[in-house]
């Protein structure tokens, strides 16, 4: 008995873990491709459509069986080929502003793919969601829970949910670009991860964040977000988005460093070989070591970006030739702007230097770092909803410049929840003359921006700040409110954060001392 349970055993094990021939089967309305991996991968796209409505993997369907898995929000009618190649299959999705392409490449657990636009689509957004199997795939990695909004209810528009006490949301899934090269789905047999090369036709930057995943209950969003809506700061980009691909395993997290060379020799519209590319070398100087040194390169048609070392010394990814704005953080703060032109072939030699300068400071609140790191809520802000019972109260009362600490300092105003915010400080003779004070903001929502109140002086409101279609997040006596010729409801009122993003301008020295909220 133990002789034959073993053996039908064993061949049920291996009839899973089987690599079948690797090869194309075209059907009158799908064609099916075999990876031809150990652990069989067998993935069809609608021939009409262009979406994956099947994806086997070792023996299990992954696929969502309602919705398929696609680009933006379908694309409803495409032109729709395959080729077969040598060790390659190439299925191209072609309308009149885009084409899609899935690849499979012998022996891969891997369904390669890139993204050519002219155009952004007409539904939908730039960005490629596969749509899985929630019953085998219903964890979230790495942030977990925060944006699994299984059997919760909608508490503010349509994406942000009340799930056992806890607000949830698909935009908590978020990491910065430069920070996002892998991020994954899974179960307790198999894995699902989205690898990224490059964002260099995306848009916002290297800390722009966007939504990676989502299990909403009937399935799991897995996403690639090129362009969105979600807090623009900059024009769209066209061409080329990718390569990108979903690596599909049964327990292990795959590397992010994925060979996608052959590209070049499969007629991908719009990719350019590292043959074609340059590069820049070169040293910056000048901020506050204690923080990331971070140099961003952009132009119209491409973005990218580097850490630097420890001492300053960098080279950025190979780049298509132009000619790019440089710029130089601190953490997420602009100390420096440059710029280089690249030509194909060669490294470009360019250094950069520089610091933030305030003169003498009487005191300081927060780092110019371009973050809100150390506020209040600013380490549960990007993963819960400022109203979510874990919060810290928005409201701590009057800050006591050398008693309270920066974690008493809200990194957030709302017009309707804590505005105005009081401080109090004491000033010695010798600094009640002229001084300067200075708040660095970078987000906002509906107009809000910061009015300061020094004793009986009312300084004048600033202009409306770059409308980014975002909800955002948020003795002597200082008080600061939220202005605004709009308003709303507690969290939904018009509000901005202390330095979430980054400023785009150096701060320069001015007479007498200064008074930071940085």
């Amino acid at each position: 008995m133990f002789s034959s349970t073993l053996f039908v055993a064993s061949l049920a094990l291996w009839g899973k873990a089987a690599n079948a021939a690797f090869g194309l089967t075209t059907n009158t309305g799908s064609y099916v491709v075999d990876a031809g991996s150990s652990n069989s991968l067998k993935f069809t796209v609608d021939r009409d459509n262009c979406d994956i409505t099947s994806i086997n993997y070792y023996g299990s369907e992954l696929q969502y069986q309602s919705t398929g898995s696609h680009i933006g929000s379908g694309l409803g009618t495409a032109t729709v080929s395959a080729t077969e190649t040598g060790d390659y299959i190439k299925i191209t999705c072609k309308t009149d502003t885009l084409i899609h392409y899935y690849i499979a490449h012998s022996g891969d657990p891997i369904i390669y793919m890139a993204t050519y636009t002219t155009a952004e689509p007409s539904i939908g957004e730039l960005r490629y969601i596969a749509r899985l199997n929630a019953d085998l795939l219903p964890n979230e990695e790495p942030f977990g829970d925060v944006s699994n909004i299984d059997g919760g209810t909608a508490i503010e528009a349509s994406d942000v949910f009340l799930v056992d006490g806890e607000t949830r949301s698909k935009f908590y899934s978020s990491q910065r670009f430069i920070d996002d090269l892998r991020h994954c789905v899974s179960g307790s047999a198999h894995r699902v991860c989205m690898i990224l090369n490059q964002y260099e036709t995306s848009a916002g930057g290297p800390f722009h964040r966007d939504i990676n995943t989502n299990n909403v209950g009937t399935y799991t969003g897995l996403y690639w977000y090129m362009n969105s809506g979600h807090v623009q700061t900059e024009s769209y980009r066209q061409g080329l988005h990718g390569p990108y691909l979903m690596y599909f395993s049964r327990s292990g997290t795959p590397s992010t460093d994925i060979d996608t060379s052959f590209f070049a020799d499969l007629d991908i519209e719009g990719y350019v070989a590292t043959s074609g590319r340059g590069y820049v070398k070169g040293t910056a100087s000048g901020a506050d070591s204690s923080f990331d040194w971070v140099i961003h390169w952009y132009n119209d048609d491409a973005q990218y970006w580097t850490y630097t070392s420890s001492s300053g010394s960098f080279t950025s990814p190979a780049m298509k030739p132009g000619t790019y704005s440089m710029v130089y953080y601190q953490g997420e703060y602009v100390v420096a702007t440059s710029s280089v032109t690249v030509t194909a072939g060669s490294t470009a030699s360019k250094s950069i230097s520089g610091s933030v300068t305030t003169g003498t400071t009487i005191f300081k609140i927060g780092d110019w770092d371009g973050q809100p790191t150390g506020f209040r809520n600013a380490a549960s802000q990007l993963r819960m909803h400022p109203s979510d019972s874990r919060m810290s109260s928005w409201s701590p009362g009057t800050y006591k410049v050398g008693t309270s600490s920066e974690s008493d300092f809200p990194m957030a105003i709302f017009k309707s929840v804590n505005s105005p915010l009081t401080i109090s400080f004491t000033a010695t003779s010798s600094q009640t003359g002229a001084a300067t004070l200075r708040i660095g903001t970078t987000l906002s929502f509906a107009g809000g921006r910061p009015q300061a109140t020094v004793n009986s002086y009312t300084g004048s409101i600033p202009s409306a700040p770059t409308n980014l279609n975002s909800r955002g997040v948020t003795p002597r006596c200082i008080t600061i409110s939220v202005v605004s010729g709009s308003s709303g409801d507690t969290y939904l009122s018009p509000n901005f954060v202390s330095l979430t993003y980054f400023s785009s301008s150096q701060l320069s020295p001015e007479p007498g001392p200064n008074i930071e909220f940085a």
